[in-house]
Parts: C-alpha cells; structure tokens; sequence
C-alpha cells in the first residue's frame, strides 16, 4: 500500500513540475503516472550506478552534481515514455529541482513511526 502512495505521490510532484517547468509537456495523465513509475524504477536501477561512477565530481561540486544527475533521469525517462517529453537539458534541470523540493516536502508521506 505504502509503494501505491508513494508512486501516487510522485505522480502529483511529476504533475506539479509539468504546471510549473515551462519546457515539460505532457499528453495525458496516464501518460504523466507511467513516467512516474518510470522515473522510480530508473531512480532505483539506474542512478546508484550513475552515483557511484560520478562520485568524484560530486564530492568535488559538494553534491551539487546531485543536480545535473536528477536531470540525466528525467531526461532518460522522457526518452521512453511517449506523452511525456522535456525541450532542453536546462528545463530538465529546473525539473530536477522543484522536484527535489517537493520531495523534500513529502518524503515522510506514508511512513510508519517507529516506536521507542
């Protein structure tokens, strides 16, 4: 149940982040939730091996590299989700932010406290 909430979650943050990202477009809802799932199962695979590989260079920028590699995510799941698309790397960056700051926001969202 929680897994559903969180691709929910990330399906609104996806949503608020094509409203509010001028170079985002998407062409329908179901469009925008398969790119939420896409975008979770590629933050899963895929960017701890990018992480890993570019840790110089982000120990190097202070984990503002963190950035740009959000941004290679979003642009790798608008690469196979049709409906979904970004015009520019740099759009793909801004993306990449707000949804970081979403996420900040609700990342406790459908956790269980733990008891003491």
């Amino acid at each position: 149940m929680r897994l559903l909430l969180r691709w929910f979650i990330n399906t609104l943050a996806l949503f608020v982040v094509v409203n509010v990202v001028p170079g985002f477009h998407y062409r329908s809802i179901a469009s925008l939730a398969i790119a939420a799932l896409v975008l979770g199962l590629l933050n899963a695979l895929i960017r701890p091996v990018l992480f890993v590989l570019t840790l110089p260079i982000t120990i190097v920028t202070l984990g503002l590299f963190l950035l740009v590699l959000n941004a290679i995510v979003l642009e790798m799941a608008a690469w196979v989700v049709p409906g979904f698309s970004i015009d520019a790397f740099r759009w793909a960056i801004v993306g990449a932010l707000v949804l970081a700051i979403i996420s900040f926001f609700t990342s406790h969202i459908g956790e269980r406290r733990r008891e003491r």
